[in-house]
């Protein structure tokens, strides 16, 4: 199904990985941009769009990467499954050492909490980290997927560009509330409003640099693709059970993260099946 303008799809995949992660970024400053009407923070929904991130998350990590890397690996003869797990459990390990050396701070907790190596970074700075580190493998994987797209090693189709496009889709909606989960606590604690929406909306600018650097790694080692497409995907997962499911329910709003973490489910899966 072709839903953009004829010429997006005769670009270089490259160059539609970087429209792609440019997109995912622009909706992080969308959402970083409401701290200039207002510094509150309605925790409930704020933990809901964290909720609802987790779950397109989760979704894009089975359609449009899991359910790829299978077919792919299957067509270039390997064992189906083999890829998918070296590449998943590889994608959860990268995360993990990054985890622990990149200095940051997650979302609600004080500033000696700080997760990674010792360090006198500002709280700012160790905050827009922690939503940076998350934001590497959503890039990576909206140009991994642009790029399998482009290698047509894929005869079943589910990697394809409107399967990379309905991915770059559910990742810029639910990037919308990283932004805003940054930019409105530093508000709150005091730092201006232009200083906060740039800390909100600089955290997303790995995406469009992480995309194309994913896109341009498949396309020219093309037997990577099934081992790249399940490591965004082990990435992805490793960040919504270790930082995204537990930070939407800081605030005891467990029902109602755990109803917009299958929301969101919900809507990723429809965006994948109906457009890609």
């Amino acid at each position: 199904m072709e839903f953009l303008p004829d010429f997006f799809y005769e670009l270089n995949p490259i160059i539609q990985a970087l429209l792609g992660g440019l997109f995912t970024w622009a909706v992080t400053a969308l959402g970083a941009s409401l701290v200039f009407f207002t510094k509150k923070v309605n925790y409930t929904l704020l933990d809901s769009m964290m909720g609802f991130a987790a779950g397109v998350m989760i979704a894009a990590s089975v359609w449009s990467l899991i359910i790829p890397s299978i077919d792919m690996a299957e067509a270039q003869g390997s064992i189906p499954w083999l890829p998918a797990v070296i590449g998943f459990l590889g994608g959860g390990i990268f995360l993990r050492i990054c985890d622990q050396y990149l200095p940051h701070l997650h979302l609600g907790m004080e500033t000696s909490e700080a997760e990674g190596v010792p360090t006198s970074w500002r709280r700012s700075t160790l905050l827009v980290l922690a939503i940076t580190l998350h934001n590497i493998p959503e890039g990576l994987a909206v140009g991994v997927l642009f790029g399998a797209a482009a290698s047509g090693v894929d005869p079943t189709g589910t990697a394809s560009v409107a399967a990379a496009i309905a991915l770059a889709l559910g990742i810029g909606i639910q990037n919308f509330p990283e932004g805003m989960a940054v930019s409105m606590p530093l508000r709150r604690e005091g730092v201006s409003v232009k200083k906060s929406f740039w800390y909100g909306q600089i955290s997303g600018v790995v995406e469009p640099i992480s995309a194309v650097i994913g896109a341009a790694a498949v396309i020219f080692i093309a037997p990577i693709l099934p081992y790249a497409l399940a490591f965004a995907a082990g990435a992805m997962i490793y960040v919504v059970v270790e930082e995204l499911i537990p930070e939407s329910q800081h605030h005891g709003n467990t029902d109602i993260a755990t109803l917009g973490t299958m929301v969101g489910f919900c809507v990723m899966m429809v965006l994948d099946v109906s457009l890609g």
